[in-house]
């Protein structure tokens, strides 16, 4: 790999990196090609990147991007998204499918550094469309409890007449 390709990769993922709400560092070693594409797939479904970049580049870009610098060492896939749920969703899902290859090591989240039981904790969490429900569910609730109680009302006084 040139020095150009290298400045190349380092400029598209500083770029990445900063817009992002969360970048999970993920060990992969061991992994089958058809394991990563289910990854990767995964990933794809929920509008989140998945990469495999050399430590060093990675590290600087993430140093561009203005993130806490972290420990990189082995091999490593990247995986980033806007959505920091369903980024760390994508991961911890991965990491319980390939459970003896695939295994989350660390990430940054909003430009700092998370451990391992952050981003399982942000795994659990609800994502954007079940806090969406959770909330038109709680604005029905009023009006569905008037017309039970309208409706029961009506039914009463239609039973006493």
């Amino acid at each position: 790999m040139t020095r150009i390709e290298k400045e190349a990769i380092v400029n598209e993922l500083s770029t990445a990196f900063a817009d992002q709400g969360a970048v999970i560092v993920c060990d992969y070693k061991g992994m089958t090609v058809e394991a990563l594409e289910g990854v990767r797939n995964m990933a794809r479904e929920n509008d989140v990147q998945v990469r495999v970049v050399k430590n060093t580049l990675a590290g600087i870009a993430l140093k561009n991007a203005n993130c806490e610098e972290m420990e990189l060492v082995d091999t490593n896939i990247f995986i980033w998204g806007e959505d920091q749920i369903a980024t760390c969703k994508v991961a911890d899902k991965s990491a319980e499918a390939n459970k003896d290859n695939f295994s989350i090591k660390s990430g940054v989240i909003e430009s700092k550094v998370a451990d391992i039981a952050t981003i399982n904790a942000m795994a659990k969490l609800p994502g954007r469309d079940e806090l969406l429900g959770m909330l038109l569910n709680v604005w029905n609730a009023p009006v569905q409890n008037f017309t039970i109680g309208m409706s029961a009302l009506a039914t009463k006084l239609e039973e006493e007449a």
